[in-house]
């Protein structure tokens, strides 16, 4: 017994693959705290960056000090948010989707509704009004629950960043452990492997939402487009699925357009997009992502369909890092990066 228990922990391959499994397991289990888990990382991934930032140029500043600082300033934007930004945002979708209702009424789509009705029984349209019920109080679960698990995020990445250098030492005794050393070896490995991978590419994501954003509002601005504040939140969010985002931010855009100003001004938020989605694809991209990953747009867009089908709207988010993830702890890297890697140790 002793000896294939040796043998197992001496086999890095058949044990790395083990503690993998049970960490998926793990993760399964607490499938509940998803929402925690991933925000937690991503502010604390944030975080400890810009603690290396800052300190890359005050080499003297203390930890403490730059998180303290750091989180009395989104406390200050939460509180701006909350008090400002969310009435603004409240009245503008309000308007929004008045203009929309505006666009089918110039479209006569009430000639549409009823002749749909006529095919549609009462007991129907009973049943899909409580099933919109329905999902309107799933939507406030759901965001009542995505608030609590921010909130709870926040703090637990403060507790984290504002004791870094207690929280690196006290989490490398683990390591030196006798019994379970192997262990925590392997888990360490992928943290190395997630950090490096989906903390790196959802990073470069997030800067090329920020720049679609920027140059979307920037057009709607020109455009003198109405509800700026809303749209450029939508953009953003939408900016934050890898490629189709912008392509997806098409539609409603070109909805409130054509309410504005026409087809004159969908043919321009058309040509918008597609100029911005050119500036993604052959500026943003290569600049942010190509030493991240290199999919082709092909297995970008399946990777969205079953990421989305299995975690809903955090798989159009996370989708793509995760699966970078895998490709790196399999050992699948692109021609263009072994070239590159090649060339480098020449």
């Amino acid at each position: 017994m002793s000896t294939a228990w040796q043998k197992f922990k001496n086999n890095v391959l058949l044990r790395r693959f083990v503690v993998f499994l049970l960490i998926v397991a793990c993760l399964y289990e607490m499938r509940a705290m998803m929402n925690t888990i991933l925000l937690t990382f991503i502010f604390t991934y944030v975080i400890v960056h810009l603690i290396h930032l800052v300190q890359r140029y005050i080499p003297k500043m203390p930890t403490g000090v730059i998180v303290v600082v750091t989180y009395l300033i989104i406390l200050a934007l939460l509180y701006f948010v909350i008090t400002v930004y969310l009435p603004m945002l409240i009245v503008q979708i309000s308007k929004m989707v008045k203009s929309v209702m505006a666009f089918y009424e110039k479209n006569e789509s009430s000639r549409l509704v009823s002749y749909i009705t006529r095919y549609i029984s009462k007991g129907e349209l009973v049943t899909q009004a409580k099933h919109a019920m329905t999902f309107a109080f799933h939507t406030a679960t759901n965001i009542g629950t995505l608030t609590i698990a921010t909130f709870m995020s926040l703090i637990l990445s403060f507790f984290y960043t504002i004791e870094l250098n207690k929280m690196k030492e006290f989490s490398s005794l683990f390591v030196k452990s006798g019994y379970l050393k192997w262990l925590f070896e392997d888990i360490r490995y992928f943290d190395k492997k997630f950090t490096n991978t989906f903390g790196v590419v959802l990073e470069a994501q997030f800067f090329i939402a920020l720049c679609n954003t920027a140059l979307t509002v920037i057009g709607l601005v020109i455009m003198k487009m109405p509800q700026i504040v809303a749209l450029g939140l939508m953009v953003f969010l939408l900016s934050l699925v890898p490629v189709a985002g912008v392509i997806i931010s098409l539609i409603p855009l070109s909805i409130i357009g054509y309410s504005v100003g026409g087809i004159r001004y969908v043919i321009y938020i058309f040509i918008m997009i597609m100029i911005i989605h050119a500036v993604e694809a052959y500026v943003l991209n290569p600049k942010f992502m190509a030493s991240k990953t290199e999919l082709p747009i092909f297995y970008t867009f399946l990777v969205l369909l079953v990421a989305e089908h299995f975690w809903g709207t955090w798989g159009l988010i996370v989708g793509v890092p995760i699966f970078t993830f895998f490709l790196d702890v399999l050992g699948i890297k692109s021609s263009k990066k072994s070239d590159k890697k090649k060339a480098e140790q020449k």
